[in-house]
């Protein structure tokens, strides 16, 4: 009884710790690079959830990765994608609903392979809600301490103080890379924990004037484990 109580507490106290302890539903994209295996965070749960509907429903079978800037991100998930023409200009396919942002700073950020949801501009979307089904994978640079001091004074600019990076994501960016300038304005829900090779591989792909792979980047299959 005591122990329930206990758990209770903390539960009340500190939900989000609670929500890190529990297991971690997955997702496997199967591409023509190879495998990205995502784990979705529990802090982040309507964006988790929705993602997993979407997995569920086939949404990303046969989607292309129709975004790719080096030393930047890959983005996926444009509806139009699926049977687009060579040079077909993308990025527009989206579902008609939005999600509420869920930033999770300090503990969730921008650092290299991690998965955050694409949106509109901020001109449009001043509550910066998620767009429903297009994606994104980190990747970045590393960065030094001038830099990510400079990048701190327009994340106080741009969110009116609201992002600090603290040491540990400072070391993070210095050490593994990311985009710190996306922090607090763009949600992370997940990370790669396997193929971040893969998500390299892409990466430095060539591409068109419009950031699209030269040669189709599709996925194949994706799947959800759920725990």
């Amino acid at each position: 009884m005591k122990e329930r109580r206990l758990i209770l507490l903390l539960m009340m106290l500190c939900p989000i710790c609670m929500l890190a302890q529990q297991k971690r539903a997955e997702v496997l994209l199967e591409t023509t690079e190879g495998n990205i295996r995502i784990a979705l965070f529990n802090e982040t749960p309507k964006h988790r959830d929705n993602f997993l509907k979407l997995v569920e429903t086939h949404l990303y079978d046969s989607l292309l990765f129709h975004r790719v800037i080096k030393d930047f991100l890959i983005q996926g998930g444009d509806l139009n994608s699926k049977h687009a023409q060579p040079g077909q200009l993308l990025g527009s396919g989206e579902l008609d609903y939005t999600i509420e942002p869920e930033f999770r700073l300090p503990q969730i950020y921008h650092r290299r392979g991690m998965v955050a949801a694409a949106r509109e501009g901020d001109r449009v979307n001043p509550e910066q809600r998620s767009g429903a089904c297009q994606f994104y994978i980190v990747w970045g640079r590393t960065y030094n301490e001038p830099t990510l001091n400079n990048i701190q004074i327009r994340l106080d600019t741009l969110t009116h103080g609201r992002v600090k990076l603290v040491p540990e994501m400072i070391e993070a960016y210095k050490t593994i890379g990311g985009t710190p300038h996306l922090d607090g304005q763009y949600t992370v829900f997940g990370e790669v924990i396997e193929g971040l090779d893969v998500v390299d591989r892409i990466q430095q792909m060539p591409t068109d004037k419009n950031n699209r792979p030269l040669t189709d980047v599709r996925i194949l299959r994706a799947t959800a484990t759920r725990f």
